[in-house]
């Protein structure tokens, strides 16, 4: 069960779906941090959420979820690359709440002015941003109104964690690309997988294989399975990325820093992996030498 995504087709039906399960990269990404229980719950729905939505990208790329708020709680960002690998990062001022509540609601809850942005990045060619209001009870809601707003593409997501994994779904019905098609298409299908899928249980999410949540949902339609995808917690930090940062700044200010810090040292807050940076490293980038 841990760490995977199943994708799954209706038969003869413009539908198309995946379950994700997360165990041990979330364990991984969770224990970067000493996060409250609440913001836990938050970042492992936005883990499963953007596993969920990465498939459904025709890219190689990346694609992103990221909270802003003030309050207590400032910003949650996750992320999903082509090649299945995820990382999650939040940033909050202690509050009791977070402590107490076991549940992402009680993060979204207390949001003041939230936004979430969904950032798909491809390797070659133009980001996207899209702006999606934070103004349903769930993440879930969320991202189903930005598909039927903004996508227009009708899609169901169900999203659930616990302290051990997270865990996710997601149904798509896809476009029809002519009149035959649409004659040949059930439509009492769409409302019939969506009632279905919404009689699962966050326990059944988090806890059964995808076979058996397939088969607990639709099994009585014709579900044709590929290969299962392997994801992993995946950190894109090198030493190369901190050098084009200290470029970016300027070698004035690269001397600034040296003065009160040497070695630079730059932290990945990914993954806590340090990156140093003697005087003649970090001048050296600007073609420049110690005197």
């Amino acid at each position: 069960m841990s760490d995977l995504r199943q994708r799954f087709y209706i038969e003869d039906c413009p539908v198309r779906g995946e379950v994700v399960h997360l165990e041990e990269s979330l364990q991984t990404i969770l224990a970067q941090r000493d996060y409250m229980p609440a913001v836990k719950a938050l970042l492992g729905e936005m883990l499963s959420a953007t596993a969920l939505l990465a498939s459904t990208l025709k890219i190689k790329g990346r694609i992103s979820l990221q909270i802003q708020a003030s309050g207590t709680f400032k910003w949650a960002m996750a992320e999903c690359n082509h090649l299945g690998e995820i990382r999650a990062l939040a940033d909050y001022e202690q509050d009791p709440h977070f402590q107490e509540g076991t549940d992402s609601s009680v993060v979204l809850g207390s949001l003041q002015n939230p936004v979430l942005f969904i950032n798909i990045e491809p390797e070659f060619g133009d980001r996207y941003q899209g702006i999606v209001p934070l103004d349903q009870p769930t993440l879930a809601g969320c991202l189903m109104q930005y598909y039927d707003l903004s996508a227009q593409i009708p899609t169901h997501i169900v999203l659930a964690t616990t302290p051990k994994r997270s865990g996710g779904l997601l149904i798509q019905l896809l476009p029809r690309n002519n009149e035959e098609e649409q004659q040949l298409i059930d439509e009492d299908i769409w409302p019939r997988l969506t009632m279905l899928t919404e009689t699962l249980k966050p326990e059944e999410l988090t806890e059964l294989s995808a076979n058996e949540i397939l088969y607990r949902l639709y099994n009585e339609e014709q579900v044709r399975l590929p290969e299962i995808e392997h994801l992993k917690f995946g950190c894109t930090c090198s030493k190369e990325r901190c050098a084009e940062a200290l470029i970016q700044i300027g070698v004035e200010s690269v001397r600034e820093i040296l003065t009160e810090q040497n070695p630079i040292r730059m932290d990945c807050q990914f993954c806590n992996t340090q990156y140093s940076f003697t005087a003649e490293e970090a001048l050296g980038l600007f073609g420049e030498h110690l005197s």
